[in-house]
C-alpha cells in the first residue's frame, strides 16, 4: 500500500496559463488532442507505464470495462470515449484538463464506476474521454490526528482497512456498505452508511479536499474557499472541478460491535408487526443501533413439498457495543423480531463491514479486492425519503407488486434515518434530507438481456408510491442517481441557458432542495462556462 503526505500532492507540478474556458475553434481534431496530451504527459513521466489508452490500443476495452458495475452502459450501442487516460500523478490530470479545454473534449471522471447512471463513463455528447483515478488510491492514516488523507481513486474497503489496520481498530469511519464504491464519487454525494445514525454522513466528516479546478489550479481548502468546499460535500464534486484527495475525520468505534442478518417471512402475522413497529421506530432508537430492512422474493417449499416465491424481509443491524447489550435493547424496541443470542455476531468494527459486504467469507484481504462484481448484470434503481409511515395496507401493495418482475431480481432496501442526522441542518452541506425523514427507500431491479420491461416495471411501481413519499419536491437522493428526473433536459448550444437552469429545477430541488440555488451560484464563480458538466450536473448562470 502507497501512502503520502499532503505536500506530496504538489510535487512535479506545472503552472499553465489557462486560457479559461478556452472554446476549441471548428480546425481542432482528435489528433491534435491527443498530440496536445502525449506531448505535455511524455515531458513529465520517466516511466514506461502507459497512461493513454485509445480506441486502437489492444488494451483499451480492458480498462474501459475495468470498474463498469451496470451492464445496462455497456452495449455495442453504447458511446465510448475517444481515449481513457489513467494518471499517476496530479500534473498529469493537469495536462488532461489542459487540453481538453483547447481542444473541445469532455472529461467524464470515474473513481469507481458504481454511479446508477454512468455518467462517469458514458456520455450523450461526443467527444468525451474518460480520467480514470484508479491509480490515485493512496490512503496516509494519522492515527494519533484521528483523520487521513485519501485519494479519491481509493475504495471504501481500501479505507476500511487501513483505518482499522493503522488505528488498532480504535477508529473507523462512516461511510457506505459496498467496498468496491470509489470514494471519489461516494463523497462527492453524500456517503450513507451504517454509522450515519451515530456519525452523520461520510460528507460529514469531511475536512479538507484537493481538487483540480477549470484553470488547472491545485487548490485545498483554505485556497478553494468554504463556498466551494461546501458544494463538493454532497452537491456532486464531478460538476466543480476534480477532486483528487479527501482529508477524513475518523471516528471512535468500540472493540466490539454485535451484527445479524434475520430473515423472516412476510406470510407471518409477526413480521407484518415487526415491520409495522421498525417504521414508528428505527429512526427514534438508540443510535447506536441501525436495523436495515432488505425486502427480496426468493424460492421457498411449502409444507406440503410444492415449490413457491416468497417475500423475503432480512433484517441487518449494526450495533456499537456487546451482544447482551443488544439483545437487552432489542427486546425493548423490537420483541417480535424474538432475536436470540445464536442470531448475533460479535466482532471488531472492520470485521463488521466485512460481515455484510462479504457475507463474512474470507479474510479481510477481500476488502482490497477491486474486482468488478456486477460484471453480466444490467440495473436500474430509484429512490425516496418517507415522512410519515407507509400504511400496513399499501406496504402489503408494494411489496405483492414484486412477484410482477418475474424474470429480473428485486430489492427493497429501507434505510433508516434519525440519530445524528436530525442535528444537522439542511444547509450544512448540500444534502439536505435530515430531520423529518424517518428513511430512506432504494428500489431496485436487476436483470440480464433487453431492459425495456423491467425499467417499465420499475417505473410503474415508484409512481404508484407517490402519494406516500416527501411532497414538494418529491426527494431523492443524489448517490442513487436518476436520469428519469428531468430526462427531457438535453443540452444543446440553441437552448438557452435560463431553459437549462428551469429544467435542471425539476432534479436539482429533488436531490437538494433550496440548497441548489446555492450550488448554481458556487457552479457560475468557479466555472462559468460549464467545463465540468454530465447529464445532471450543476449549470452555470454563465454558461454559452
Amino acid at each position: 500500500m502507497k501512502y503520502f503526505t499532503f505536500s506530496s500532492f504538489f510535487a512535479k507540478i506545472i503552472i499553465f496559463l489557462f486560457p479559461y474556458a478556452l472554446l476549441a475553434s471548428s480546425d481542432h481534431t482528435h489528433e491534435h488532442f491527443l498530440q496536445c496530451l502525449t506531448t505535455r504527459i511524455s515531458n513529465l513521466t520517466s516511466t514506461n507505464e502507459t497512461i493513454i489508452y485509445t480506441q486502437n490500443d489492444a488494451s483499451y476495452s480492458t480498462v474501459l470495462n475495468s470498474s463498469i458495475q451496470n451492464q445496462r452502459f455497456n452495449t455495442e450501442s453504447t458511446a465510448k470515449p475517444f481515449a481513457i487516460i489513467t494518471p499517476l500523478n496530479v500534473s498529469h490530470i493537469q495536462v488532461t484538463v489542459y487540453c481538453s479545454q483547447k481542444h473541445g473534449m469532455l472529461i467524464k471522471v470515474r473513481s469507481g464506476g458504481h454511479d446508477y447512471e454512468g455518467l462517469s463513463y458514458v456520455s450523450n455528447q461526443l467527444p468525451f474521454i474518460i480520467l480514470e483515478l484508479r491509480n490515485l488510491s493512496s490512503i496516509s492514516v494519522d492515527a494519533e490526528g484521528k483523520s487521513a488523507w485519501v485519494q479519491a481513486g481509493a475504495t471504501l474497503g481500501e479505507v476500511y482497512y487501513w483505518v482499522a489496520n493503522k488505528t488498532g481498530n480504535i477508529l473507523g469511519f462512516p461511510a457506505g456498505g459496498c467496498g468496491s464504491v470509489g470514494v471519489g464519487g461516494h463523497l462527492g454525494g453524500g456517503g450513507y452508511g451504517y454509522l450515519a445514525r451515530k456519525y452523520g454522513l461520510a460528507a460529514d466528516n469531511v475536512v479538507d479536499a484537493v481538487i483540480i479546478d477549470a484553470q488547472g489550479r491545485i487548490l485545498d481548502r483554505n485556497s478553494m474557499g468554504e463556498d466551494l468546499f461546501w458544494a463538493i460535500r454532497g452537491g456532486g464534486a464531478a460538476s466543480f472541478g476534480i477532486v483528487v484527495a479527501w482529508k477524513l475525520r475518523l471516528v471512535p468505534v468500540p472493540s466490539t460491535v454485535t451484527v445479524f442478518k434475520v430473515p423472516r417471512d412476510m406470510a407471518d402475522d409477526a413480521t407484518k408487526k415487526l415491520v409495522h413497529r421498525w417504521q414508528r421506530r428505527a429512526h427514534k432508537v438508540d443510535e447506536d443501533l441501525t436495523i436495515f430492512i432488505r425486502f427480496l422474493t426468493v424460492n421457498s417449499t411449502d409444507k406440503k413439498g410444492n415449490k413457491k416465491i416468497v417475500i423475503q424481509p432480512n433484517f441487518m443491524t449494526t450495533f456499537l457495543g456487546g451482544a447482551d447489550t443488544l439483545l437487552q435493547l432489542m427486546q425493548k424496541e423490537f420483541p417480535e423480531m424474538g432475536l436470540v443470542r445464536e442470531d448475533c455476531t460479535e466482532l471488531t468494527y472492520v470485521q463488521s463491514f466485512q460481515y455484510f459486504y462479504a457475507q463474512g467469507n474470507g479474510s479481510l484481504d477481500v476488502l482490497l479486492d477491486r474486482t468488478t462484481q456486477f460484471n453480466d448484470l444490467a440495473f436500474k434503481v430509484k429512490s425516496d425519503y418517507v415522512k410519515e409511515p407507509i400504511p400496513d395496507d399499501v406496504l402489503k401493495g408494494m411489496l405483492e407488486r414484486m412477484y410482477d418482475e418475474e424474470v429480473g431480481r428485486v430489492l427493497i432496501d429501507f434505510y433508516p434515518y434519525g440519530g445524528e442526522m436530525n442535528n444537522f441542518s439542511e444547509s450544512a452541506i448540500p444534502f439536505p434530507h435530515r430531520a423529518g425523514n424517518i428513511f430512506n427507500i432504494h428500489y431496485q431491479v436487476t436483470w440480464k438481456g433487453e431492459s425495456k420491461k423491467h425499467l417499465s416495471w420499475i417505473r410503474r411501481l415508484y409512481n404508484s408510491m407517490t402519494p406516500y413519499m416527501s411532497k414538494n419536491p418529491r426527494t431523492a437522493y443524489l448517490n442513487f442517481r436518476d436520469l428519469d428526473i428531468g430526462m427531457n433536459e438535453k443540452r444543446s448550444n440553441t437552448t438557452s441557458t435560463l431553459t437549462r437552469i428551469a429544467k435542471a429545477n425539476i432534479w436539482g430541488t429533488k436531490y437538494f432542495k433550496n440548497n441548489f440555488n446555492k450550488l448554481i451560484q458556487v457552479k457560475t464563480k468557479v466555472d462559468p462556462a460549464d467545463f465540468f458538466r454530465n447529464e445532471q450536473s450543476i449549470p452555470s448562470l454563465l454558461s454559452p
